[in-house]
């Protein structure tokens, strides 16, 4: 008798479960998507028309429609590079920080779970907004530098006193920051960092250049900071904190994350997830922040993240910048945007709001002058493709 009264609720449960687990999939024309035109990307991929693409997933309201994956024998396209004194080598020439290392890269030990490069960035800030939604991480507004014993930074002045938290998560903190060469050049700034031992404190030291909130600049070393002061913040480590208040609710029970030498999470660079569950985390959003009828970020925080607060570049094409975010200009429909992370190598997740398209591209295309996927010729045929 009690199993009776108990078999609904587990079967709900159960229910519930696998909808937080599994995509549903559908035929492209199902869900208003012009078939032919995924079809074409992915003979363009598997022509090598775009260098080294790994998988090409596209969701429309919910439903996988498309899922391409492509292999390639990256010990032998990086095999001789893994070798070489590069930058991206530096002294690690065994482990997750030499980017030629098939074991580490583009896939964690061969596995599906792809690195996300720079993407990171985005989920570190999505991680911030859960326990900003939960109460446990402070205002925005808040001094950097209260995180930090200021008696042990160097290059304090007024700029770096008044730069905030809102700051980083913007990329306006305003030091004095060079990530705009090749990341082989030894001289990238954040190459510099990832052969240091201590990346918040290659970083923190750094002088400033400009007045906090003026000026864009390219700076994976405030990602990093923001490991730090999450710690500190909130006293628990942010890897820990996204497994439980973010990857578990969305149903994503696997991924990788990398730290730096000094034992802190890589938040500028460092997560592995498969693309499936990269989507979760674009479709939460596209969702206002709840998934499967849990409340995971508050509206205001999604609200936040995929507002502009800043300009990449004078260009009318070039994309805003929210927190964390890439938000490029609807190539169809002028003063709407493209929500969007980017990554080293080719890690380019996009969701299109007023169409409920997601798209997910993996690629690893780290040498100067590598071909790549075209962004904004792509956004217009995706756009295009979905009626």
């Amino acid at each position: 008798m009690r199993l009776c009264f108990l078999l609904p609720a587990l079967l709900a449960l159960l229910a519930s479960s696998l909808s937080a687990q599994a995509w549903p999939t559908a035929k492209p024309a199902a869900m208003g998507v012009n078939s032919a035109v995924l079809d074409s990307i992915d003979a363009e991929i598997r022509a090598g028309q775009y260098g080294y693409v790994d998988r090409f997933l596209v969701i429309r309201k919910g439903a996988i429609v498309f899922d391409g994956s492509y292999r390639h024998d990256y010990v032998a396209a990086y095999g001789d590079s893994s070798r070489a004194g590069t930058a991206l080598v530096m002294s690690d020439r065994t482990g997750p920080y030499n980017y030629f290392n098939a074991w580490w890269h583009p896939t964690w030990r061969g596995g599906d779970l792809h690195t996300l490069q720079s993407v990171t960035k985005t989920v570190t800030s999505v991680v911030i907004g859960t326990a900003v939604t939960r109460g446990e991480f402070p205002s925005l507004g808040t001094p950097m530098l209260s995180f930090f014993d200021t008696t042990k930074v160097a290059n304090i002045d007024d700029r770096k006193r008044r730069m905030t938290i809102r700051h980083l998560l913007t990329m306006t903190g305003g030091f004095d920051w060079n990530e705009n060469t090749s990341y082989s050049d030894s001289m990238n700034s954040a190459s510099r960092m990832e052969a240091s031992h201590d990346w918040v404190a290659f970083t923190i030291n750094h002088p400033m250049a400009f007045e906090p909130g003026t000026r864009w600049n390219y700076s994976s070393g405030e990602s990093e900071l923001l490991a730090h002061i999450f710690w500190k913040a909130t006293g628990v480590d942010i890897e820990e904190y996204a497994a439980r208040h973010l990857f578990a609710p969305l149903g994503i029970t696997r991924w990788f994350w990398k730290r730096s030498p000094a034992g802190l999470i890589d938040t500028e660079g460092g997560l592995y997830l498969e693309a499936r569950d990269l989507a979760r985390i674009w479709q939460l959003f596209g969702r206002g922040g709840v998934w499967h009828g849990t409340r995971v970020l508050s509206a205001d925080w999604v609200t936040q993240s995929i507002t502009p607060a800043i300009a990449t570049g004078t260009a009318a094409t070039a994309p805003k910048y929210g927190l964390k975010w890439w938000l490029h200009p609807h190539p169809l429909e002028p003063g709407k945007l493209v929500w969007s992370g980017s990554g080293f190598g080719g890690q380019l997740p996009y969701y299109f709001p007023e169409r409920d398209l997601l798209v997910v591209f993996n690629a690893w295309n780290i040498l100067p002058g590598s071909r790549g996927i075209p962004q904004r010729r792509m956004l217009e045929r995706l756009a295009k493709a979905v009626r």
